[in-house]
Formats: C-alpha cells, sequence, structure tokens
C-alpha cells in the first residue's frame, strides 16, 4: 500500500560520500532536498581504506572545497595523521593525504547533514523511481512512501545487486554485511539504462595491540600544520603514526598454494576489478618477479584497536588470510578482526550520462559515485557534488555547471566517463590530466571558488577573503616584475648560501625568483613586502612566477581547446545524415551524443577525419535533427 509521503526539489538517493556531496550542494543552492539512505548509521561511511586524498584524489578534495563542498572541511575536523606527498617533486604532483577517525569522519558529516536547512535525511529503501513519458518525478520506498521531486540523484554506491565474496562463501549483501539494493537495480535496467558489473576488495582488519611494531617501519604525519580546507584555521596537532611493512616469499607461497580456491581465479567473481587497486593475489601473479610487496598499517581511529591491511586486498578464504598475515613481519601473532572480501555490484555504463550527470535516457535523474563505475571516495565525492549542485539548479530553474578539463580533475574525471566510458572501476591518475600543471593543490581556490559563489555554495564572507587573497598576490607579482636587485655584498651572499652564481649586473626581483636554487623566502631577505603576506599568499606567487613560461605554454594550449569547446553540437543532431562520416565514428556519436566538437574529438574511435567533415556539417548550417 503506498501513500504521499512529500513533495521536494531534489531527491538524493544513498549517504556515501556522493550522496553526502550532492545533498548538501543541491539544499546550499536553494533547492529543497531529501535525503533517502538505506540506513542512517552508515552516513558517509568508509568501507574501504580510512584516508582521504593521495596523488590527484587529494588535489580533487580541494577542488571540492573550492566549490563550496564538505568532504575537506570534514577530514581537517577528524583526521588522525595529514601528510603532503611528494614535497620532493614539482608543484603540478603534489597532494595531500589524511588518515581518517573513520568513525568520528562519519559522526561529523551526519552532524552537519542534519544541521544544514532545506535538507532533510530519512532512512529508507529505495526500490522504483516514478517516471512517466520519460522524466523522473520521484520515488518509491520499499514500505511504500512516495517522494515526488522535480529532480532525482542516484548515489547508491557499491549496494546495488551488492554480493559479498569470501573464499567459497558468496552471499547478497553491501558493504560491511549492509542490506543491498536490489529491486532499484532490476528497476533501473526495465527503465532500459545498460548496467555493468564490478568488483572491488577490501583488506583484512586486525587488532593493533597484537602488532609487533619493533618489526616495522614507522610512517609519522607531517610537523607542519596542513589543512584541505581553504577555510579551515584549527589544526590537529596529536596525530598518530602508520606503520610500513612488507610481505614475505612465504606470503607469496601461501598465495600460489591456494590459487584454487581464490573466487579471482575459480571463476565465482565475474565482475571487473580495478586496475591501479589490485588484490594480494592480482600484485603475485601479475608481479611474480617481485620479492615483496609494502604493506601500511593504518589505525582506523583513536578509540579502536582496529587497523587496516592496506596493500593486503584480498577474497581468499579467512584461513589463508590468518595464515598470509601470520607471515608478514609483525603481525605474526596478529588477531583478524574482520576478514577482508570482495563485493560485485552494479554500475551504469557512464557514456549513458550528459557532462551535468543527467541521464540521457531520463530527464531529470542524475547519477554520481561508485555507480557511475567510479573507485574512491574522492571520485564519488567530486561527481556528487557536481550532480547536486546541477539537480538543485536545475529544479529552480537556474543554469547548470560543466567544468571542463582544464578547469578542474572533476572536470577531467567527468569528461573521461562520459565520453570515453570505462570498462573497470575508474581511478583518477595525475596522467590523465592533460593540463596538470594548472591543475595543482596550491591554486584549487583560484580556479574554482568563483564558480562556487556565482551557484551559492560559497558564502559572501569567504569570497570576500578570496578576492582580498587574489589582489595581494596580484599585486606581489606586480612589486616583484618591477621592483630592481643590484648586486651588493648583502644580496650576492644571500645567492651564494642559495648555491647561485653571482650577479654580474642589476636583475628584476622576479628574474632572480625564476632561477631554480631560489626561493620566495630568498627574495624576501632582499626585498620585504611592505604588508603582511600568509604562507599560501607567498607560495602562490612564487609558483606563478617561477613557472610562469609552462604554465603560459598550457594556457595557450587551453586557449585552442576552448575554441572547439566553443563549438556547439545539437543534442539531437542526425549523425546518419552526415554521408561522409566513418561508420564506426557515426556509431559512436550516436552513442555519446557529444555536446562540443572538442567533446567528439575525445571519442574512441573518432579519428581527425571525422572532426574536419563535422565542423564543416556545422558551419554549412543545415543541420538535420533526429525526432526525440
Amino acid at each position: 500500500m503506498s501513500y504521499e509521503a512529500g513533495n521536494y526539489d531534489v531527491i538524493v538517493i544513498g549517504a556515501g560520500h556522493a550522496g553526502c556531496e550532492a545533498g548538501l550542494a543541491a539544499a546550499r543552492v536553494g533547492a529543497k532536498t531529501l535525503m533517502l539512505t538505506i540506513n542512517l548509521d552508515m552516513v558517509a561511511f568508509m568501507p574501504c581504506n580510512p584516508s582521504v586524498g593521495g596523488p590527484a584524489k587529494g588535489i580533487v578534495v580541494r577542488e571540492i572545497d573550492a566549490l563550496g563542498g564538505e568532504m575537506g572541511r570534514n577530514i581537517d575536523k577528524t583526521h588522525i595523521q595529514m601528510r603532503m606527498l611528494n614535497t620532493g617533486k614539482g608543484p603540478a604532483v603534489r597532494a595531500l593525504r589524511a588518515q581518517a577517525d573513520k568513525f568520528l569522519y562519519q559522526q561529523e558529516m551526519k552532524h552537519t547533514i542534519e544541521q544544514e536547512e532545506n535538507l532533510s535525511l530519512v532512512q529508507g529503501m529505495v526500490e522504483k523511481l516514478i517516471v512517466e513519458d520519460g522524466v523522473c518525478k520521484g520515488v518509491i520506498t520499499q514500505t511504500g512512501a512516495k517522494y515526488f521531486a522535480k529532480t532525482v540523484v542516484i548515489t547508491t554506491g557499491t549496494f546495488l545487486r551488492g554480493e559479498i565474496i569470501i573464499g567459497e562463501l558468496k552471499y547478497s549483501s553491501g558493504p560491511n554485511n549492509q542490506q543491498p539494493s536490489v529491486k532499484l537495480s532490476e528497476h533501473l535496467e526495465e527503465l532500459g539504462l545498460d548496467l555493468v558489473r564490478f568488483k572491488t576488495g577490501t583488506p583484512p582488519r586486525v587488532n593493533g595491540d597484537t602488532i609487533d611494531y619493533s618489526q616495522t617501519e614507522i610512517q609519522p604525519g607531517d610537523d607542519v600544520p596542513r589543512a584541505f580546507s581553504f577555510e579551515t584555521t584549527k589544526f590537529i596537532t596529536d596525530q598518530l603514526p602508520c606503520w610500513l611493512t612488507y610481505t614475505s616469499l612465504e606470503t607469496h607461497q601461501i598465495i600460489d598454494d591456494n590459487l584454487h580456491r581464490s573466487p579471482m581465479y575459480s571463476g565465482m567473481i565475474k565482475g571487473t576489478g580495478p586496475r591501479y587497486c589490485p588484490s594480494i593475489e592480482d600484485k603475485v601473479v601479475r608481479f611474480n618477479d617481485k620479492p615483496r610487496h609494502q604493506i601500511f598499517l593504518e589505525p582506523e581511529g583513536r578509540h579502536t584497536q582496529e587497523v587496516y591491511v592496506q596493500g593486503l586486498s584480498t577474497s581468499l578464504p579467512e584461513d589463508v588470510q590468518k595464515r598470509m598475515l601470520a607471515s608478514i613481519p609483525g603481525l605474526e601473532k596478529a588477531q583478524l578482526m574482520r576478514a577482508g572480501y570482495a563485493i560485485e555490484y552494479d554500475a551504469i555504463v557512464p557514456t549513458q550520462l550528459w557532462p551535468t550527470l543527467e541521464t540521457k535516457k531520463i530527464k531529470n535523474l542524475y547519477t554520481a559515485g561508485q555507480i557511475n563505475g567510479t573507485s574512491g571516495y574522492e571520485e564519488a565525492a567530486g561527481q556528487g557534488l557536481m550532480a547536486g549542485m546541477n539537480a538543485g539548479l536545475k529544479s529552480i530553474g537556474k543554469e547548470e555547471v560543466i567544468l571542463g578539463r582544464a578547469d578542474a580533475y572533476i572536470g577531467v574525471l567527468i569528461d573521461d566517463l562520459v565520453t570515453k566510458g570505462t570498462n573497470e572501476p575508474y581511478r583518477l591518475l595525475t596522467s590523465r590530466a592533460e593540463y596538470r600543471l594548472l591543475l595543482r593543490h596550491d591554486n584549487a581556490d583560484l580556479r574554482l571558488t568563483e564558480i562556487g559563489a556565482k551557484v551559492g555554495l560559497i558564502k559572501e564572507s569567504r569570497y570576500e577573503r578570496f578576492l582580498e587573497k587574489k589582489a595581494l598576490i596580484a599585486e606581489e607579482k606586480e612589486r616583484l616584475e618591477s621592483v630592481g636587485i643590484k648586486p651588493t655584498h648583502e644580496v650576492q651572499s644571500i645567492i651564494a648560501e642559495a648555491g647561485g652564481s653571482e650577479l654580474k649586473d642589476g636583475i628584476k626581483a622576479a628574474d632572480l625568483l625564476k632561477r631554480p636554487e631560489m626561493t620566495y623566502a630568498h627574495i624576501e631577505q632582499i626585498t620585504p613586502s611592505e604588508k603582511t603576506l600568509t604562507d599560501d599568499i607567498k607560495e602562490q606567487v612564487e609558483i606563478q612566477i617561477k613557472y610562469e613560461g609552462y604554465i603560459q605554454k598550457s594556457l595557450q594550449q587551453v586557449e585552442r581547446l576552448k575554441k572547439m569547446e566553443d563549438k556547439k553540437i545539437p543534442e539531437n543532431i542526425d549523425y546518419d545524415a552526415i554521408n561522409s562520416l566513418a561508420s564506426e565514428a557515426r556509431q559512436k556519436l550516436k552513442l555519446v551524443r557529444p555536446l562540443t566538437v572538442a567533446q567528439a574529438s575525445r571519442i574512441s574511435g573518432v579519428n581527425p577525419a571525422d572532426i574536419s567533415i563535422l565542423l564543416v556539417y556545422l558551419e554549412q548550417g543545415k543541420i538535420a535533427r533526429i525526432s526525440n
């Protein structure tokens, strides 16, 4: 027996990392929003690694914060360790990574959601969508509650027809033995959406009191206070260390001897797993010449003894997992608290989405997170923010937002998904971004805060601080480009101390800073600013001046790209009417239905000759269209 339970602008299905960002973003742009989740105790749950950030992913978290999202603020309040990675490399690959107190992370995010104006959080399992004439108008829960909305966002993670696998054991379940969502998955297929089967895995958890840390290497957090959010002013200094150990030849022998019991190799697992986060079985088989693999021991929180055995993801039987653990230095007597497992789940083919993350087949229906074929909390949160923002904006009659590949890693992620699709759980890597020198950790606010402010996700007080920072950077750059430095004894001493060659003549401060050995701190000794500049402003000035040539080259490439991005393609163009197109190109263009010529050029199977033909056809102006 169904009943009408309420009307909203936006409904978000799921409250994982994508769902949390989607619900908050929709509410913050001004839409009356409902979040429905199977279990209120699982809001923002971390079923896998208790961490946030890392290469590329850490930059995504900064971008989420720059746009007005929550993940960065939340991890800043709840981490147990923070480290900047790749500090010895250039600024394009530097990224923060934090270990979370996974329980406190959940509690804090749930509290934030509960306090958010315009946002209601309700426990309920959605089994069907209300779809009329190809338009999504609401949802129906297991209890028969019918909620109506102008837009709906699905963020179901790995819950769709989820199955957990440990050795020969296989049973229907979401992550961490939660109830799976079966009927919604079946309903999406009934609506004509194409689904694929993916797999991910987790490692065992052990009791920290039973680890012999004397056989491991300590991995402390940074001494320098760090934060993901541009708003954070209070820093956690009481950090917990992680520990490093390695598998042994005995570990590898145990795995080899039991491969016939591995669901990965017995055929029990049908779904495709993530290439860049393989199971230990995969690592031992694929890299059989390596005598050992890194294992990180990561505490799951301040008030639990559970330790996450990072690097030992497995679906081998529990008895084999115990023997594997006992063969690793420091874990000989470790008590297994939770066995590792694999989970198979349904995901939708992401080429069925527009760049706004709205589905092409069903209007006003958006999807975000692992349902779109990605892996990782950060990728999920970035999509959730964009889907929630766009669903919210559309519901109140405002223009949606699409981030380009030169704007953000989030833009690269979404463009890759909707243009190229993915045949395995997608993970962001710095190598996926053509303009990674522009998409840095340090400048996420300069790239994206304007957008966040325009749509209402950034508060006015924060925006004013941002504008002040931007002005101070510009002023200091201008000062250094105009002030001259003479080769005095004091100046020559500072340069010599930095390891540089002495000046022959006078030089502009900016040109001196461009020398590899010179830093802003050296320039500050020679010609200090009259204004008080924060460390992030000094860092920004140094990077922008030092890498000016490379940045300008990237910007010129972006300008060329923008000319193609400006060439729009009608949504309902009839590709069958373009006679000269190669048959593969026609097929791919009809599948993806790109919105710009630039997007069309990135589709696998569409070559430059096809793009030339398409350009000529568009310029003629007599465009044939298909009827909806």
